[in-house]
């Protein structure tokens, strides 16, 4: 068998482009992670690319093990092994990619075994760089020792390209590009179109370079992606006044506005959508292809953010407009924490996703964030004690605004229901607040929650009534609270009760229906006008409180001589309900 990069030199069709023409890794790198920072700031998430997993291409790995041997060509990883080749092979420097190969070929064979795996992998290899391991041992995914960076569609079928870990004596364990994948290399370059965008570009626009980034890549960054947005604002316009107008004429209203039917969130999708055909379209480099397949990560990732925060506020603002409309604040306060927990929640899971893509482990950041979230919970344990007792009283329903509530000796109105305290209005229109944690502790009387109310005067009248009387003043005020349409019938009673020091205590006891506290104390007033004349017309009096002192003549030896005779009992009744009590 013939060694095919033994008989085929390399020419000057097949000669890697200069690297004026292309970003480096690192620099492409650079440039990907200011293009996330500035987007991901405007979602309010911080950029990843602060992580060590995303250090640039050929830097020694942060979590190397101390005892690995350090390799200058950073080959210790496997990323630092395919990212360390790319550049290389960027930089035309095929001896130096030669470095990264499993094969047994020296010299020039290795030189153009290296070229070749450079424009295949440039051409074909899928844009996942961010998903390889970062780790001495690897990800263990592909096996022990062995590493899948991405496959290749042939014309043969797919090909697995795979970097191993192979012991180099002094250098120590090094991660290579293996064996058998590249048997297959010298066939599947035959299939590789070497003509790339770049090479159809002006010249100045791929050999400028501003901040060590090519020129090109500023131009479609900050240029391209600006038009592509004004152009879907462009579009958004367009739809609307369409729809305006298919709007206007349905409903016959020439006042109607035009609908929005592109939001902002559907503007972004449409720009990444369009990125995403571009890039099957057209031929990019490998480092090319990985930036802005990154940018369409990103871009998607905040649109669907963006689309569902939108969507959970609308749900929660007619949601609220329904329990406004149904007087329940306490459910409304509930539905603002809700809200914003799921808010919370989502750009958490965003953030987690945005990690996952980028290859960052988050096991340390969510140990972090629970050690974190104990420290938090014990430093505002009354905060939380407050919060948790507004919830369950809000679930439960044991305090609604607009209740007659005593709490202690606070006797109020409640005003409003909240997540840390209730608001109560005094009788003399002071407020009152208390935390929800002492209100779940304590014994509430919601006075507005009775069903009846307790009619239970005591009437006293005059020893000088008469039993006829009694009977009389009793059976016409059973009669009257039967009659009364506010009066429950069945509690009626009324009852001679006892003789009392001063008085014959007569005792009343119904329950009367009413709407609230006014309406009861209204008809309370006219039942006891009503039983002061049932009183007066059985020729009763009410009693006052009186005293009653009977005086006699002495009896003594020769009481009869001085006074004649026993003089007669005399009795003095002082009434004095204001200068006397029994």
């Amino acid at each position: 068998m013939t060694d095919r990069s033994t008989e085929r030199p390399i020419l000057a069709n097949d000669r890697p482009v200069p690297a004026p023409e292309r970003a480096i890794p690192s620099e492409s790198g650079m440039t990907l992670r200011r293009f996330s920072a500035l987007l991901l700031s405007l979602i309010l998430l911080s950029c990843v690319s602060a992580f060590p997993q995303l250090a640039p291409p050929g830097t020694a790995p942060a979590a190397a093990k101390p005892d690995a041997p350090e390799d200058v060509l950073g080959r210790t990883t496997p990323r630092g092994a395919v990212l360390g080749f790319l550049k290389a092979g960027q930089k035309a420097d095929n001896q130096v990619a030669a470095e990264y190969l499993n094969t047994r070929l020296r010299g020039k064979a290795a030189t153009v075994l290296a070229h070749q795996l450079f424009v295949t992998l440039d051409r074909r290899l899928p844009a996942h760089l961010n998903q390889l391991s970062d780790k001495p041992e690897g990800s263990l995914s592909g096996g022990l020792n062995r590493e899948l960076v991405g496959t290749i569609s042939t014309a043969s079928g797919n090909l697995d390209i795979i970097v191993e870990r192979v012991d180099r004596g002094k250098t120590g364990l090094v991660w290579l590009f293996s064996s058998k994948t590249l048997e297959s290399i010298p066939d599947v370059y035959q299939e590789v179109n070497v003509v790339s965008l770049h090479d159809v570009l002006p010249q100045f626009l791929v050999s400028t370079r501003v901040a060590g980034i090519v020129l090109f890549e500023w131009i479609a960054v900050f240029v391209g992606m600006p038009l592509l947005y004004f152009l879907t604002v462009l579009l958004n316009r367009l739809l609307g006044l369409l729809a305006g107008l298919l709007r206007r004429r349905l409903y016959r209203r020439a006042g109607l506005p035009n609908p929005e039917l592109l939001a902002k969130p559907l503007r972004l999708l449409l720009i990444a959508a369009v990125i995403r055909w571009g890039l099957d379209r057209v031929s990019l480099p490998l480092v090319a292809r990985q930036f802005w397949s990154s940018v369409v990560a990103i871009i998607l990732i905040a649109a669907c953010l963006w689309l569902f925060l939108l969507l959970n506020s609308r749900v929660a603002e007619y949601v609220q407009r329904r329990l406004r409309d149904r007087n329940r604040s306490g459910s409304a306060s509930l539905l603002r924490l809700g809200h914003r927990v799921i808010d919370i929640l989502g750009i958490f899971a965003a953030l987690l996703v945005l990690l996952h893509f980028f290859g960052v482990s988050p096991t340390a950041g969510l140990a972090g964030l629970g050690v974190g979230g104990i420290a938090v919970a014990l430093a505002a344990q009354k905060t939380l004690e407050n919060i948790v007792g507004g919830v369950s009283l809000i679930l439960d329903r044991a305090v609604l605004a607009g209740d007659t509530l005593k709490v202690g000796d606070i006797v109020g109105t409640v005003e409003d229901v909240g997540l840390r305290s209730i608001r109560i209005r005094t009788p003399d229109r002071t407020m009152v607040i208390v935390p929800n944690g002492q209100i779940a502790n304590m014994n509430l009387e919601t006075l507005s929650a009775r069903d009846k109310f307790w009619f239970h005067p005591k009437v006293g009248l005059r020893y000088e009534t008469t039993s006829a009387q009694m009977r009389s003043v009793t059976d016409r005020i059973r009669d009257l609270l039967a009659a009364h349409s506010a009066v429950d019938r069945g509690s009626v009673q009324v009852r001679f009760l006892r003789f009392g020091a001063f008085s014959l205590d007569l005792e009343i006891v119904a329950y009367v229906f009413a709407r609230d506290w006014n309406h009861f104390l209204q008809i309370q007033e006219e039942l006891l006008l009503r039983v002061m004349e049932i009183v007066q017309k059985a020729g009763a009096q009410i009693a006052l409180p009186s005293q009653t002192m009977y005086l006699t003549a002495d009896s003594g030896g020769n009481g009869a001589s001085r006074t004649g005779a026993l003089a007669p009992d005399k009795e003095v009744n002082h009434e004095a309900a204001a200068t006397k009590s029994a």
